[in-house]
């Protein structure tokens, strides 16, 4: 019975998601179905109590805070003057400024909770630039759709906060979780660089200028505004001074302090980013809010549970779990985008992951990290998309030369299920 269940909700699923109705909707819609056939709840009031316990969680203060702040820098100078501090410091390893892709959106990653805007600030200042200077276009897209990815793994994160709301995880140990994790993966991309410049050395321009020491310094100044609010925001976490929700608050006003000292906070641009930043997060909140209803017509109905109880019947190894939910998740990247992914999903899956004893911390980072691999995979990958769009390059095209930093993603998640302690060592110290 529950089989046949399943298959329907699925069928109206896509159905309806395949007619253009925007996916909170249709996950509002299919939660409707199956609790108005399926059971004999009052589907009206279960609705209207969901809903506004998934809309008042304290908890979930801190998205729109962060992607308020992400908006607020994207029209700041803040990109430009990364690109001013690190170049001079990369003259000598071999890529040279190849790896301002990679080390410019693991820092802008830090001070946006997103993969797109990420990908789309740091492309914005870093391709032209590489064109100018004759690097190859295809290892420079490359590379920034890789790293862009960094974004989502690198706290802040838009898919932390709504995962760590779903699977009720503190979000402040989520966060710190992720910062070896990300720093890792993104030395695993500035080494795969540095093998491709070794093995193609022609096609690495030579240095513009060579500066002393003194003079990499002076230039590193340009760092100090983001820095400066990257440690506020994410040190404020880990010493246990500031929740998320508060962290977030304070990442605001910081990112408002540095537009305003670099004089591009106008009235315009503060209307502007609001704006964005309401309508991003709107979009956010009605899938939220659509997720937390089809959880609780799913619960009702029992699907959770016979599904936990059929993977619990197969006898899986937490490693096979892991390796088929890697397959599952990068497979259901291709259709649908990172966020869409977690509450589409997590209802269902962590009864089972529980039950399996497996860590909710790590799983979350393990869930960010293959939502990460669905940003660089075709048709949706929603970084392919923004280099399309910056680049007018076929999808196909750039997800081929994204392809070797895919697989040393694959890696990092064989990584941190061998050693766990990438993810569990800086919230357990920050415990302490």
């Amino acid at each position: 019975m529950e089989l046949y269940v399943t298959a329907f909700l699925i069928l109206a699923l896509f159905a309806i998601l395949g007619s253009g109705v925007w996916i909170g909707l249709t996950l509002t819609g299919v939660a409707w179905i199956g609790m108005a056939l399926f059971t004999n709840r009052p589907v009206g009031d279960s609705m209207v109590i969901t809903i506004w316990g998934s809309a008042s969680s304290w908890t979930l203060t801190a998205l729109p805070l962060f992607i308020w702040m992400g908006e607020i820098l994207f029209r700041t100078k803040l990109s430009e003057d990364m690109f001013k501090g690190l170049a001079p410091w990369l003259d000598r390893l071999p890529g040279r400024l190849l790896h301002t892709n990679i080390i410019g959106c693991t820092i802008f990653a830090a001070v946006s909770g997103s993969s797109a805007a990420t990908c789309a600030t740091i492309g914005k200042m870093t391709l032209p630039e590489l064109k100018k200077r004759g690097y190859p276009e295809s290892i420079s897209i490359g590379t920034l759709a890789g790293a862009g990815t960094l974004g989502l793994l690198i706290p802040p994160s838009i898919i932390m906060i709504v995962y760590g709301v779903m699977a009720n995880v503190s979000i402040a140990k989520l966060f710190i979780a992720g910062v070896l994790p990300g720093i890792i993966l993104a030395g695993l991309f500035m080494g795969y660089t540095i093998v491709w410049a070794l093995m193609n050395p022609e096609k690495v321009p030579p240095a513009d200028q060579q500066l002393s020491f003194m003079q990499k310094v002076y230039e590193s100044r340009h760092l100090i505004p983001v820095v400066s609010l990257i440690v506020a925001v994410l040190g404020s976490i880990y010493t246990g001074i500031a929740t998320a929700t508060e962290a977030a608050a304070l990442g605001v006003v910081g990112s408002l302090i540095i537009a305003g000292v670099q004089g591009d906070l106008t009235w315009k641009t503060f209307i502007e980013s609001l704006m964005g930043g309401t309508r991003l997060y709107c979009m956010i909140a009605m899938i939220l809010f659509g997720a937390a209803f089809l959880t609780l017509s799913m619960g009702y109905i029992g699907l959770p549970r016979h599904l936990a109880e059929w993977i619990i019947s197969l006898h899986l190894s937490p490693l096979a779990l892991i390796a088929v939910l890697t397959v599952f998740f990068t497979v259901l990247g291709c259709f649908l985008d990172g966020i869409s992914m977690v509450v589409l999903t997590m209802g269902v899956l962590l009864p089972t992951i529980e039950a399996m004893q497996i860590d909710l911390i790590w799983f979350g980072i393990f869930i960010v990290l293959v939502v990460e691999m669905a940003q660089v995979t075709p048709p949706v990958g929603f970084n392919l998309f923004v280099l399309q769009g910056m680049t007018k390059k076929d999808i196909g095209y750039i997800a081929k030369h994204a392809f070797p930093l895919f697989v040393l993603m694959v890696v990092m998640v064989l990584l941190m299920y061998f050693i766990p302690e990438i993810v569990s060592w800086l919230p357990k110290h920050m415990e302490g």
